[in-house]
């Protein structure tokens, strides 16, 4: 494909694996779209699915996304530790080759328009789309949740872009927007005590004084009996991964708490994992040209 757009939809299911197999299946069964990667977390009762492909062929495979799961997922019976609003919770368009910002924002109204007339549900943009400053942040939005939308959604400030005033009873709202590309990344701490997950959040998150491309919550994984800071890292080139990673273990180790492990939640550039590497190996002088596929892909081999 000489055009390239990602599209990431979130579902607000990640426990029934039938039920997401029909759903990625069904999305899936269209032309000039790949899903590259599908990510459920138990937990979080939330699945994360990557696709690639044309504008039109993202296009196409969010509309059968949500013919697919609208009736698989009934929110008034939904319980997960990730916040939510939606059945299909977020859908945002991301340029990847050959496709510009612009382009996205365009087709990201587009299938928002697209999914308020098909679907009857209320459309929110968000990010690069928003309508005004209030909406650019998703958890501006989603503030309230499934269970407090029918309220907020009375306020004329949030009346949704597109679609009915009134919250779909049992798929709720979506936020539909172009972004650039984000990392979802999550530390896994060894202590069931989730307000220590919280504080670190708190701490480490630009909107509590921390990295500037940093949102992030403390969740706690119950079946694990640990905890979890689950991050989006919105503009990895400024807050790198290894950065994250690093204020969190040490925060953590000052009381007492390990780091049990890390979670990459869908895709992620590739320079991205090089600059971790790269940190924690202290190589000098590093060049990405020095990874060989890297070089063979500039050399169009």
């Amino acid at each position: 494909m000489a055009e390239i757009v990602e599209c990431v939809p979130n579902i607000s299911e990640g426990r029934r694996g039938d039920v997401i197999d029909r759903i990625v299946k069904h999305t899936a069964d269209g032309a000039e779209v790949l899903i590259f990667d599908v990510k459920p977390d138990a937990d979080h009762n939330r699945t994360v699915i990557t696709m690639f492909g044309t504008k039109k062929g993202v296009r196409d495979a969010v509309f059968r996304l949500f013919e697919a799961t609208l009736p698989q997922i009934d929110l008034r019976v939904h319980k997960g530790e990730h916040k939510r609003m939606g059945a299909v919770d977020v859908v945002p368009f991301i340029p990847i080759r050959g496709s510009s910002m612009e382009e996205c924002i365009a087709l990201s109204k587009e299938v928002a328009a697209g999914v308020a007339e098909r679907f009857s549900i209320p459309v929110y943009l968000y990010e690069l789309s928003a309508t005004n400053p209030d909406r650019e942040n998703l958890a501006n939005i989603r503030k309230g949740e499934f269970e407090g939308f029918p309220e907020k959604i009375k306020d004329l400030a949030w009346k949704p872009d597109f679609g009915p005033a009134e919250v779909h009873p049992s798929a709720g709202c979506v936020a539909i927007g172009a972004r650039q590309v984000l990392i979802a990344f999550n530390v896994n701490l060894n202590t069931p005590d989730v307000t220590i997950a919280d504080e670190i959040a708190k701490k480490i998150r630009f909107i509590g004084g921390g990295l500037r491309y940093c949102k992030a919550a403390g969740v706690a994984l119950e079946e694990r009996k640990i905890v979890q800071v689950s991050m989006n890292l919105t503009d990895y080139t400024k807050t790198p991964i290894w950065m994250a990673y690093e204020l969190i273990k040490d925060m953590a180790e000052r009381q007492g708490i390990t780091v049990l492990g890390c979670e990459l939640i869908g895709m992620a550039p590739s320079v991205a994992l090089f600059d971790v590497a790269n940190y924690f190996l202290h190589i000098e002088d590093f060049r990405y040209e020095q990874v060989f596929e890297v070089a063979l892909a500039e050399k169009g081999m």
